[in-house]
Order: C-alpha cells, then sequence, then structure tokens
C-alpha cells in the first residue's frame, strides 16, 4: 500500500492568536458567517475576539449559534440556508468538534448546493474557505477533511469526508480553554488521545503520521497523573494554562494523524453509545480502546508494543486501569443492546482500517469486556 501525507491547513498558534492576525481574514471576502454553540464561545471570549477582529477590519458578520452537541442534518441545513440567504462569503467555526464539524457540512452544502438526499453522496464540487478555531482539546477537527454529523435517520453518526472541507486556517489559542469543565477537559482529551492511538493502529499509518502520534500520545499521557489528580480535588486550577496549551497541541496533532490515517472499530463502536446511551464520545472512546488493543494484539503483538511505548506502559491492562479511575462508574449496557450495535457498527468504513479486521462476535466481546458485561 502506497503511503501519503496532505495537511493543507495553516495553523496559527498562541495567545492573542485570533487578534493578531486580524489581516489574515480579508482574505477570504467581506461577508462572514461565524458558527458555534449557544454559550460557550460567548464565555471564553472566543466570540468576541472574532467580532472585533471582523469590525476592525470592515467585514459584515452574522453569527448562527444554534448548533447543539452531536449536531443532525436539519441543524446543518438550517445553517446553510441562513448563509446562503445572507450571500456569505466564507465562514469562521468556534467551538468544539460540533460547531466545526457542522460549520464544515455548512460550508459544504453552500459551495456544492446540496439537497438533504445528497449530503453524504461523496458527489461535492466547492465548499466555502472555512477558518477553525477551537475551543476544546479533542477532536481535532480544525485540521481534518471530516464532518461527523448525526443522523436521525440511521439512528448513528455518519461522516463527511472530502478534501474540500479542510480548514484554510486554524487559530490556536488555549486561554479558550480555560473555562472548560473538568469533565469535559477529560473527555476531550481522551478523545485527542484514541485519534493518535487508532491512528497507529490503521493500516495507513505511515511513519509521518506516527511520528505524529507518538508526540501526541506522550503529551496527554504525561498529564494523565494531574487529570487524575484535578478529579480527586476537584480543583479545575491544577488545569493551568501551559498545560491547556498542551492538550491543544496535542489534539491538533492527532486530527493531522487522522485526517492521514482514518479511525478504525473503536469509533464505529463509540458512535453507537454516543447515539443510543448519550455517553460522550470521548469516554466512550476511552473506554473502549484498551479492550480493542487487547483484541489487536492477539495478531499484531509488535504494532500494539510500539503503542504502549508511546503510553510509557507495559500492558494493555495498565491503559485499562488508568481509564476505569479516570471515567469512574460504567453505563449499564445489556446484551440486546451490545448486539444491536455490534451489527450496526460491523458496516462503518472504519472497520476496514483494523490491522486485524473484527467479525461481530468480536465486537460484541469487545463490548462486553469494556463494559463488565456477562
Amino acid at each position: 500500500m502506497s503511503k501519503s501525507y496532505f495537511m493543507p491547513t495553516r495553523v496559527i498558534m498562541g495567545n492573542n492568536c485570533v487578534v493578531e492576525n486580524s489581516k489574515m481574514f480579508s482574505t477570504y471576502g467581506k461577508n462572514a458567517m461565524i458558527v458555534t454553540g449557544k454559550s460557550s464561545a460567548k464565555i471564553n471570549g472566543a466570540e468576541a475576539d472574532v467580532v472585533e477582529v471582523l469590525k476592525a477590519v470592515g467585514i459584515n458578520y452574522l453569527i448562527y449559534d444554534q448548533v447543539m452537541s452531536n449536531p443532525t442534518v436539519s441543524c446543518v441545513f438550517e445553517g446553510a440556508d441562513y448563509g446562503r440567504d445572507n450571500a456569505v462569503d466564507f465562514i469562521i467555526a468556534i467551538g468544539g468538534g460540533s460547531p466545526l464539524d457542522a460549520a464544515k457540512a455548512m460550508a459544504l452544502i453552500i459551495g456544492s448546493n446540496l439537497s438533504e438526499d445528497n449530503l453524504f453522496s461523496g458527489n461535492y464540487t466547492e465548499a466555502l474557505p472555512l477558518i477553525a478555531i477551537p475551543t476544546t482539546a479533542g477532536t481535532g477537527s480544525e485540521v481534518t477533511q471530516y464532518s461527523i454529523i448525526t443522523n436521525d435517520v440511521l439512528e448513528t453518526k455518519i461522516g463527511i469526508k472530502t478534501h474540500l472541507i479542510f480548514p484554510k486556517v486554524a487559530l490556536l489559542d488555549a486561554k479558550y480553554m480555560m473555562s472548560l469543565s473538568v469533565v469535559n477537559t477529560v473527555n476531550t482529551t481522551i478523545d485527542a488521545l484514541s485519534h493518535a492511538v487508532e491512528g497507529m493502529i490503521s493500516i495507513k499509518a505511515s511513519g509521518i503520521s506516527d511520528s505524529l502520534a507518538t508526540r501526541s500520545i506522550r503529551m496527554i499521557m504525561g498529564c494523565v497523573p494531574t487529570m487524575m489528580e484535578v478529579l480527586e480535588e476537584e480543583d479545575s486550577t491544577l488545569f493551568t494554562l501551559e498545560m491547556r496549551e498542551k492538550f491543544l497541541y496535542a489534539s491538533t496533532l492527532a486530527g493531522m494523524v487522522i485526517a492521514q490515517t482514518g479511525t478504525t472499530a473503536v469509533h464505529a463502536m463509540g458512535y453507537a453509545l454516543t447515539y443510543n446511551k448519550q455517553i460522550d464520545h470521548g469516554r466512550a472512546n476511552g473506554l473502549l480502546i484498551g479492550e480493542f488493543l487487547r483484541f489487536t494484539e492477539k495478531g499484531e503483538p509488535k504494532l500494539v508494543a510500539r503503542v504502549l511505548e508511546a503510553m510509557d506502559i507495559r500492558r494493555v491492562d495498565v491503559y485499562i486501569d488508568m481509564m476505569r479511575k479516570l471515567f469512574g462508574e460504567l453505563e449499564p449496557i445489556s446484551n440486546e443492546e451490545i448486539r444491536t450495535f455490534s451489527a450496526k457498527a460491523i458496516l462503518a468504513g472504519n472497520i476496514s482500517n483494523c490491522p486485524v479486521i473484527p467479525t461481530v462476535a468480536d465486537l460484541e466481546a469487545i463490548f462486553m469486556a469494556s463494559f463488565g458485561v456477562k
């Protein structure tokens, strides 16, 4: 299999990087649409900084702030209609993975004039330029060609994949993460970890992507003891700006990884947990990775050993113990639910990225072991 590396997004990092790069916004037009959630971008100051910049450089703007967690098809079309009706030239996405993914879909819907029937068709021609400003450190969506949308018809999350929705610019400022709750910080950070780990496991991994993944994994695992202390002490001040910067950097690196490698069975299984059990995406992935590594280890022991080396641990059990301590009590899940989730997950495209291809029975066993189901 040939290997490639393509990451066209310009990444700008540092304190006040949004305001300090105000002239860059003018590159993409005179009418912008800010896409975000209802409140977080207002609380953390990101929206105010963007508005200040747009006013300073004379760019007209409107705000679509109705993106919910796990955005739906109807949400992205509502936002796209709003942008199209106001003739926007480009989109500025502010927030975690949900606003960023929703904004990408909106940019594609407007640029390619898509209907709901062909949103997931793969037949795309153009997308509006997009600037991404992440305010969580988890999805890495600011540097990927993916948009993950909840499809209520199919009762799962479905990914759009096209190079057209790589953001033109990603602006990384960790100060926007300072108001993020402890639980959200932990969940999003482990989401980033899952991207890096799955990227190393993927059959599409290369020397370049593995270098990025290893760096991301080491940064996150080095912060796990502090994460445990924060949870024990219930003291979010231990998440300093410096540590937030590490989380953000690690998340972006992991995003660069999956932009090349895709994800694996962990994501396919995790989507079912998020849609049907309302388990946070990062938490779901974190709880599944350990048993997925154990399954993969049976056929590819050297590959899993490399992942464990990056984590600075020797055994999969050590990782599983860490996640149990981080996440606490497990959600109840029935055997019937496991059979249903596994039957859906096996149909996902990212199953083929696994070096050891699981069967439905294998997925059921991973679910059962991950959640302690007999």
